[in-house]
């Protein structure tokens, strides 16, 4: 007779209580280390090892510490309890394993017809931290399989509220065979709405901190958004995960050598964007180069060594060819001279030695010679110069970029000083640009960036040089490029990240927007990115969708909010941007708590309001979306707010609202 289910169930529950219990004596023996060490350095970083693995060991009473299991029929009858860090009793044996171990790996790709030596698959069903339900799925049976799970549905579906959470425990096998990916390859994730790219993302991103724990910890990890509340909405998925090394800043951060005061003229930005800007830098760093006109005199002693102009001509021309960075051969340029005042020397009968080379180059006489013929750069003076000097500007631009389009580039007023201009974040981006130029910029290890698709030939090459010898995970959607600038395909964007030989996967799978969303907002790809695969929902749930043309959109989405505030799950109310300050009063004249999207601590509240621009990246069990022509007539032009629309109506899990008095655009037709 075949066990009874209570039983099984009451048994798991005691093996999850024994291991909270293991892992808070693992976190109790962690925080009883001792560290004896003379040297102060070395205590400094003890500590912070230990505190690391402190926080790794942390223990959420409402996150369970596993959700599955695996009985292994080969090469041995065993069982392990896989979970989302790894578990150990008294003994050093295993009560729970790292999702992330191999020994996982066919949690997430057993099938009946392959199942990697694996019985039976059993997950488990989790309200608040407490299990509540077990399903075993039989792997060895020839029956046809079931081709969905309940616990698993009902986990995907879960009603959310605040950031996102990891998704550890439904991790489809096409997720988990990106997630587990080589630290060597740079793989580019062009992924529907509702697919789990960005969690596919920084999955990969904690699989790759465990498996290449030693290289990664040196090089570093950094995750890449689209902006300050996109990052806050992803903020507690690693940390979920034990994983505290990842850095994570947005483009904008990413290249803040100079204070941005806000964007520029869209028209101007698009140019400073472009590729071609990066040949005009080039340009102008190079170009303050110069050629002796005279021979360098260095006095020693009694004697005065001369080094021909000719020489020193020859000496600044091999250093240009090197293809050395502008600010190493700045570097070299003395230490050349002084060998050749050296030569002179073993020419005259001296015996010099090294010292004699290094007090020679740093003499005053080689210095001020050196620094006239290769000076000193600064990014930002240098970006202004030619934003101020038409002629400046003409010389390094001459073959690139045409008139007009100089002078878009020159400005009206100019400021009286680099320190006083008011710089755009396309401007940052040049700056940063000339700033490689000149010293090489470092390398990390593993690079994710998110919203891929919206980012400039020179945005890209900005974040590709911070892992110009790491790997990438690059995720996004063409079909979601809302800038002036986004790339028209993968391929373009690679090779601005310089990672051409990257491989692409599609994902077409839409776990959390429901059917009825997807094939309404589905409408609109034909217009805006054709080439596509139109994404399909696997949900059971066909969500709920309803459009409504009404007298005052507002009034309507107030109403609406109300209805739909006791349900379960997060509310997102999207406006067009022009309307946020509109909405926020109707709001509060209802008295009505909310949070507005862009604020601080903006993902904390069960009601958000979110401009269109920002709804990029996120999701809400429950939409109101509110005009979407509005919406479509925010940007600057109807391709790029048609784009716009489809990111806004992608955003629900359980339910969209459309609510409109303006007429809907045309594409999306009658419902």
């Amino acid at each position: 007779m075949p066990p009874d289910t209570s039983d099984i169930l009451q048994a798991e529950k005691d093996y999850l209580k024994t291991s909270r219990a293991a892992l808070a004596v693992m976190r109790e023996k962690t925080g009883a280390l001792e560290i004896h060490s003379a040297d102060r350095v070395n205590r400094e970083f003890l500590k912070a090892a230990i505190w690391r693995r402190m926080k790794e060991l942390e223990d959420d009473p409402d996150v369970p510490l596993f959700f599955g299991r695996l009985d292994y029929l080969e090469p041995t009858t065993e069982t392990f309890h896989i979970g989302r860090r790894h578990v150990n009793d008294e003994l050093g044996e295993p009560l729970v394993v790292d999702w992330r171990a191999d020994i996982s790996v066919p949690f997430y790709r057993a099938s009946r017809t392959e199942p990697m030596g694996v019985g039976v698959r059993r997950r488990f069903g989790f309200t608040h931290g407490e299990m509540t339900a077990f399903e075993d799925e039989d792997l060895t049976s020839a029956a046809p399989a079931d081709a969905h799970s309940d616990i698993l549905d009902a986990e995907i579906e879960r009603p959310r509220s605040g950031p996102m959470r990891d998704i550890v425990a439904t991790i489809q096998p096409e997720q988990d065979v990106i997630v587990r990916a080589g630290v060597e390859d740079t793989i580019c994730v062009q992924g529907a709405p509702g697919t789990g790219k960005t969690a596919v993302g920084l999955h990969r991103a904690a699989y790759l901190l465990y498996a290449y724990r030693d290289q990664l910890s040196r090089a570093g990890v950094l995750v890449v958004g689209p902006n300050a509340s996109f990052l806050r909405y992803i903020g507690d998925v690693l940390p979920a995960l034990g994983e505290i090394e990842a850095k994570q800043t947005t483009v904008e951060e990413l290249v803040a050598r100079v204070r941005v005061a806000g964007p520029g003229a869209a028209a101007v930005d698009v140019l400073k964007g472009d590729a071609r800007m990066a040949e005009v830098l080039h340009r102008a760093v190079w170009s303050q180069v110069q050629l002796p006109k005279e021979a360098l005199v260095v006095p020693r002693g009694a004697h005065r060594w001369r080094v021909p102009a000719y020489q020193a001509e020859e000496l600044v021309n091999e250093l240009r060819t090197r293809g050395v960075r502008y600010g190493a051969g700045r570097s070299m340029l003395p230490q050349r001279l002084a060998h050749a005042v050296l030569l002179r020397m073993e020419a005259a009968g001296d015996s010099p030695d090294d010292r004699v080379q290094d007090a020679v180059a740093r003499s005053r006489p080689v210095k001020q010679y050196a620094e006239a013929l290769w000076p000193a750069v600064d990014p930002a003076k240098l970006v202004f110069r030619l934003f101020t000097d038409p002629e400046l500007l003409a010389e390094h631009a001459d073959g690139i970029l045409t008139a007009e389009e100089q002078a878009l580039l020159l400005w009206d007023k100019p400021p009286r000083s680099a320190g006083a201009a008011k710089w755009s974040v396309a401007d940052a981006t040049l700056i940063d640009e000339v700033a490689d130029l000149v010293d090489r910029t470092p390398s990390l290890g593993h690079v994710v960036l998110d919203e891929a698709q919206d980012l400039s030939a020179m945005q890209l090459r900005a974040v590709g040089r911070r892992c110009s010898t790491g790997s990438m995970t690059v995720l996004g959607d063409i079909a979601q490029g809302t800038t002036p600038w986004a790339t028209p395909s993968w391929d373009e964007a690679l090779k601005h990240l310089g990672k051409t030989g990257a491989h692409t996967e599609e994902l077409t799978a839409g776990f959390r927007v429901p059917g009825q969303v997807i094939e309404y907002a589905a409408r609109l790809l034909p217009s805006i990115a054709p080439h596509l695969t139109p994404p399909t929902a696997v949900r059971r749930a066909r969500g709920e969708l309803t459009i409504s043309r009404v007298p005052d959109s507002l009034t309507a989405a107030v109403s609406t909010v109300e209805e739909v505030s006791a349900r379960p799950g997060s509310i997102g109310l999207i406006v067009p941007d022009a309307l946020v300050a509109a909405t926020r009063k109707a709001l509060q004249d209802k008295g009505i708590a909310f949070s507005v999207l862009g604020d601080e601590d903006d993902v904390d509240a069960h009601l958000d309001v979110v401009p269109a621009s920002l709804a990029k990246g996120l999701e809400f069990d429950h939409v109101v979306l509110v005009e979407p022509a509005g919406i479509v007539a925010g940007e600057a032009d109807e391709r790029t707010g048609l784009r716009r629309l489809y990111v806004c109506l992608t955003r629900a899990v359980t339910s969209l609202a459309v609510l409109h008095s303006e007429d809907l655009p045309e594409v999306l037709g009658a419902v």
